[in-house]
């Protein structure tokens, strides 16, 4: 049987630590988020964008330098940030807890999801942060969630979370309320590289209903 890891014990294992994903990303060119979202993020940005994994924050400081008046805030487990800029909120903490008091227009986050352990409670807890026809984009792949139910992709699609299998992404439009029938027992650092190539962390849950 495979032993869990609760949040605490994950945080410290080096796969969630010290992943080199994402930390120097660009706002946009070839490893950029333009590229990899297939969109600006300043044409969605709104008022607000938070960037959650941002890893160093580059994208965001970038994004500072190219418009005015748009809140940008950036979360990421480790603390390696550049300096930020007036307008940048760069923040170091867990997505399990943190919480950002405020609603944004467009919410990412790129690969991200991959080294958290309890991924649908905090796609929950992610989707009550958007404004109305807000975006909210994520890479996540269904098949490092183990619950033995089939229905999840469907269960999100009902939701009105859309998930696209060939590029492991979920979207979003708009707040939602997230209810759905699992409870999660922990999660797995040792299960190896997922599609991307990198080690990454399955999370566990049972079925409710």
């Amino acid at each position: 049987m495979v032993e869990l890891l609760d949040d605490p014990a994950l945080h410290a294992s080096s796969v969630v630590a010290n992943n080199a994903m994402n930390r120097e990303r660009q706002l946009h060119g070839v490893n950029s988020y333009a590229k990899v979202l297939g969109f600006d993020p300043l044409t969605r940005a709104g008022s607000a964008w938070l960037d959650l994994c941002c890893g160093s924050g580059l994208a965001l400081i970038q994004a500072a330098g190219q418009t005015s008046g748009v809140t940008l805030t950036g979360v990421d487990l480790v603390e390696a940030f550049r300096p930020a800029p007036p307008g940048v909120t760069l923040v170091a903490a867990p997505l399990e807890t943190w919480a950002p008091g405020r609603v944004f227009d467009l919410i990412t986050c790129v690969h991200g999801l991959h080294y958290v352990g309890d991924k649908l409670g905090v796609l929950a807890r992610i989707l009550t942060w958007l404004t109305p026809g807000g975006t909210f984009v994520a890479d996540l792949d269904l098949a490092s969630i183990r619950s033995g139910d089939r229905r999840l992709a469907g269960l999100l699609r009902a939701a009105g979370v859309e998930y696209d299998g060939r590029r492991k992404r979920i979207t979003c439009t708009g707040p939602r309320v997230l209810d759905l029938p699992y409870r999660y027992l922990g999660a797995d650092d040792r299960a190896g590289p997922n599609y991307t190539g990198q080690p990454a962390v399955t999370s566990h849950y049972e079925k409710t209903v």
